[in-house]
Order: C-alpha cells, then sequence, then structure tokens
C-alpha cells in the first residue's frame, strides 16, 4: 500500500505537494535501476494543488537520480476532470524536462492507459522524439509490470490495486470486486476548504469564525451589497481555484486583484458547500425536512429549537452568515436578492443527507427553512431567551396558513414571500 511516508516533516521544502504521496522513489527494475512512481489517483482537485509545485517537486525529486539510470511508472488510473492539469501544463513541463533528465531514463512505464493517453500523445508527437517514443510502454495490467518490475518494492495504491482487480475481473467475466473509499489525506495546517469547522479553530488560535468566510463576508459587506445579482452569478472557474489554492496554502488573498466580486460570492458559497459536515449538520436533517408540517404561525419558533440543539461553534459560524445574508437581503431593491432569492443559493449549500444527495422534493422545506433564517435573522438568533422558553403565540401570522415558499426568481424585482409577509413579529 502506498502510504504517505510517517518521516515526512511539515518544514520539508516541498511538504504541500509530497504530502499527497503522488511521487514515490522506491525498488529497483529487473536491471538493477531505480524506479519512481507517479500515482494519479492521489492528485486532489485542481485546486488543492499547484501543478507547478508538482513540477517543481518532481524535477527535485529527478534530481537526485539522473545522474544513473533510472526508470518511471507512470499509474494513470484515478486522473479525471477535478485533478488533471491543462494542456498547456503538461507541453510546458515535458519542455522544462531537458537532456539531463531524458538521457539516463530507460523506461517510462503507463499502467492502465486510457483513450485520453492516446489523444495526449498524437497532440504531442511533433515534440516528443523518437527515440524517446521508444523507452514508453503500455500495461493493461499490473500483472504485465510485474514482468519487468519486482512489484513488491513498489508503492502502489489501493485505489490502483482495487481497479486492477476490476479489469481482470471483467476481462475474466467475473462480478468486479465492491469499491472502498481511500483514507483521507492529511489536510495543510492553513486548510481552509474541506476541513471541519473544529480543525479550523483549532489552526485559528480558537477563533470560531473560519477565516476565509470572515475575509469573504468582510469584502462583500464593504463594497458587493448593492451589485445585482450577487451570488446568483458565477466567476470565472479558474480564478476561483486559484484563490482557493492561495487561500489552502495560507497566502494573502486581495480580492481586489481579480476585478470580480463575484469571486468572493463564489469561494464563500464553495467553503460551506465542501465542509466534510454541513453547516447545520446531518442530525439536524431530518428536522429542517419536517419545517413544511410546522403550523406557519409556529414556524419561527421551530427554527429557533432546531438552531438551539446545534453544537455551540456551528451555532457562532451560522449566526455570522445570517447576519450578513440578512443585510444582502436588506440591500435588495438594489442587488434584487431577496431573502427567498438568497434562500434558493445558499438552501442546498447549508444541509445535505449523509447519504446520498438532496432530492428535488427536498428544496421546499430547504429552501423555506433558509428564507425563514435571513428574514427572521433578528429574532431566530436572539441571545434574550432559549425558543424552549418562548410560547407558541410568540409569532402569529395573522391566521394565515398558507406555504411560506414559491419559485426561486431570478433578479427580478423581489416581492415579499406570501407566507412570509402574512407573519408579525412583536
Amino acid at each position: 500500500m502506498a502510504d504517505k511516508d510517517p518521516t515526512l516533516s511539515t518544514s520539508h521544502s516541498f511538504y504541500d505537494v509530497a504530502r499527497h504521496g503522488i511521487l514515490q522513489v522506491a525498488g529497483e527494475d529487473c536491471y538493477g535501476r531505480r524506479v519512481v512512481t507517479f500515482s494519479c489517483c492521489r492528485m486532489p482537485p485542481s485546486h488543492e494543488l499547484n501543478h507547478q509545485r508538482l513540477l517543481e517537486y518532481l524535477k527535485f525529486t529527478l534530481d537526485q537520480h539522473v545522474e544513473h539510470d533510472y526508470t518511471i511508472v507512470y499509474f494513470h488510473y484515478g486522473l479525471n476532470s477535478r485533478n488533471k492539469p491543462s494542456l498547456s501544463w503538461l507541453q510546458s513541463a515535458y519542455k522544462e524536462f531537458d537532456r539531463k533528465y531524458k538521457k539516463n531514463l530507460k523506461a517510462l512505464y503507463v499502467v492502465h492507459p486510457t483513450s485520453f493517453i492516446k489523444v495526449l500523445w498524437n497532440l504531442f508527437r511533433p515534440l516528443i522524439s523518437h527515440k524517446f517514443g521508444k523507452k514508453v510502454t503500455y500495461f493493461s495490467y499490473l500483472s504485465e509490470l510485474r514482468e519487468h518490475l519486482q512489484c513488491e518494492q513498489l508503492p502502489i495504491p489501493q485505489e490502483v490495486l482495487r481497479y486492477d482487480e476490476k479489469l481482470r475481473s471483467l476481462h475474466e467475466g467475473r462480478p468486479p470486486p465492491p469499491t472502498k473509499t481511500p483514507p483521507p489525506r492529511p489536510p495543510l495546517p492553513t486548510q481552509q476548504f474541506g476541513v471541519s469547522l473544529q480543525y479550523l479553530k483549532e489552526k485559528n488560535q480558537g477563533e470560531l469564525i473560519p477565516p476565509v468566510l470572515r475575509l469573504t463576508v468582510t469584502y462583500l459587506r464593504e463594497k458587493g451589497l448593492h451589485t445585482e445579482g450577487l451570488f446568483r452569478r458565477s466567476a470565472s472557474a479558474q480564478t476561483v481555484r486559484l484563490v482557493q489554492r492561495l487561500l489552502d496554502q495560507g497566502k494573502p488573498v486581495d480580492f481586489d486583484d481579480y476585478g470580480d466580486i463575484h469571486v468572493p460570492a463564489v469561494i464563500l458559497k464553495t467553503f460551506l458547500r465542501e465542509l466534510p459536515q454541513p453547516l447545520l449538520t446531518f442530525e439536524a436533517y431530518e428536522r429542517v425536512m419536517g419545517i413544511t408540517n410546522v403550523e406557519s404561525s409556529l414556524r419561527v419558533t421551530h427554527c429557533r429549537q432546531i438552531l438551539w440543539s446545534l453544537p455551540e461553534h456551528n451555532y457562532a459560524v451560522l449566526r455570522y452568515l445570517m447576519a450578513f445574508l440578512h443585510a444582502v437581503s436588506q440591500e435588495s431593491i438594489l442587488n434584487k436578492m431577496n431573502s427567498s432569492n438568497l434562500a434558493c443559493v445558499f438552501g442546498l449549500n447549508l444541509i445535505w443527507p449523509s447519504q446520498g444527495t438532496s432530492s428535488l422534493s427536498a428544496l421546499l422545506p430547504l429552501n423555506l427553512f433558509t428564507e425563514l433564517l435571513i428574514e427572521y435573522y433578528e429574532t431566530i438568533f436572539s441571545a434574550h431567551e432559549a425558543p424552549r422558553e418562548r410560547g407558541p403565540g410568540t409569532v402569529d401570522t395573522g391566521g394565515q396558513g398558507s406555504h411560506l415558499i414559491r419559485g426561486c426568481r431570478g433578479t427580478d424585482p423581489p416581492q415579499p414571500s406570501p407566507g412570509l409577509s402574512g407573519l408579525r413579529v412583536p
């Protein structure tokens, strides 16, 4: 199994790349040549990996072996649209490897090639010398690789082993083995995305509000409240990945440098969506789904009761976020984003089921619950009394029992929600 090197120190000059275990040096081939492995399945999503740093780390590693003959084993399985480098990067990477690296490279073994490899080879054929091309060998199965290498010495990832077993099973007409989820990789100390609130708190001197949330909210409060369609419009995916990578590496980010107010807005939504557990927690999912079964006059109280069952940290972060979204909704005449429109955007980013994904039928209660949090922020997040101490008549609908949510609008002038307009909060 290809585990992360337990001796790898966080002070390593390439720790941010090396910690993933993409590149390994281990074993020798049948001719006594050092073997370097490259495992695509260990490459994280592009926004979590600086590909230029990966190239520098690859050269740094090879520099220690290129004076002697060596072999590279490339495990192609696991390369996908989320972690695949751009073609321009691949082209520049090939040019970076001059004669010093190519001279003593005696074999490049490509394991589990796909049609993508063939397309890539045709694209790069003008750049690849005939001599170098003769060093490349394709293997469809690990058994073929074993004819050239002592695979027992190789750090072959478990994901690759399972994929090979699946291919052989299909080839032999047997049912494929069950898939397993690989163990998570350790995050960077400065990681912002894809880590728990508790991790962020521990790495930020006990601060409850995650740095990326405070950064985006502060910027948008100052410069984005009047932006039409805020949170509805997208931003450049490449720019968003770049900003995510910078934030994960603990580097400073000035959103003014990107000239697009929607970049911090997308970053904020991405942060919420990539939390390991939703901000409202898995445990609250069924209670949130039941909001449409609660009498209209009691829905605000019901929201308070759900929130008071949240962990203290989740409650603090949610309150901070809702205070901001309430401020955004107060400027809806200009930004066209009232509490209903904001709910359509944020509902699915605040909570989702522990198994599978939210169904279309879940959108109604999710958006309703989120709209109530935004519209009645001051009442729901009041610190003066716990919801269990409030009587059932605190929030009155004037006898109206209509549904509170309707379809999500685009950037049409905001209108009051039929159900919410019937609520009167003293």
